[in-house]
């Protein structure tokens, strides 16, 4: 079957924001191992910006997630933040993509988060053996990447702009919600 993304086509943003929004069972229909191959972490981290951007256009936290696996660089699962849209405590961006990605060997994936983990996702992440997190924001949340390393999961910084910018926009508009999800209610 052709797919409109391929080995030849450009990434763009306009191809990253379909990627992003397409259910992920579907995306063999979009794009080929081709394309999935040419995404750069970069790519990959605006792909879960993109999607933080989805919760926040819903109403939610944003923060979103993408995982990869490392062989073929094909998105296996992808979420964003939806615990304001689903009253659900832990329904955070990694989570989200772990449940999209199911249950396989997380030991040959990537995470791509485009902010630091909380303490559950971060122990989530270990403890299903993801073998590779890669952070878009360190800036308005950190402190899980020692705990990631010293758990035997390499962590790698990659900042994105835009998605720094639009978590300090969302948590100087909602400060109570951002420290809920990110510590919980019995947060200071």
């Amino acid at each position: 079957m052709e797919t409109l993304l391929n080995e030849s086509t450009d990434v763009t943003e306009a191809a990253l924001a379909a990627i992003a929004h397409m259910p992920t069972a579907s995306l063999s229909v979009l794009m080929n191992d081709g394309f999935a191959g040419r995404l750069s972490d970069a790519d990959l981290m605006r792909i879960a910006v993109l999607l933080a951007q989805k919760s926040r256009d819903e109403g939610g936290c944003p923060i979103g997630a993408v995982i990869i696996d490392n062989a073929t660089r094909r998105i296996v699962g992808k979420g964003h933040n939806t615990l304001v849209q689903e009253n659900h405590p832990y329904n955070h961006g990694e989570t989200s993509a772990m449940r999209d990605a199911g249950r396989l060997d997380f030991g040959r994936t990537t995470l791509f988060t485009s902010l630091s983990p909380c303490d559950v996702c971060a122990t989530l992440l270990h403890m299903r053996g993801v073998s590779r997190v890669v952070v878009g924001d360190v800036t308005n949340a950190s402190g899980t990447e020692t705990l990631l390393r010293e758990k035997g999961v390499g962590v790698e910084i990659l900042e994105d702009p835009r998605g720094i910018e639009l978590y300090a926009r969302f948590r100087a508009e909602q400060p109570e919600l951002d420290l809920e999800d990110w510590k919980g209610r019995s947060a200071p």
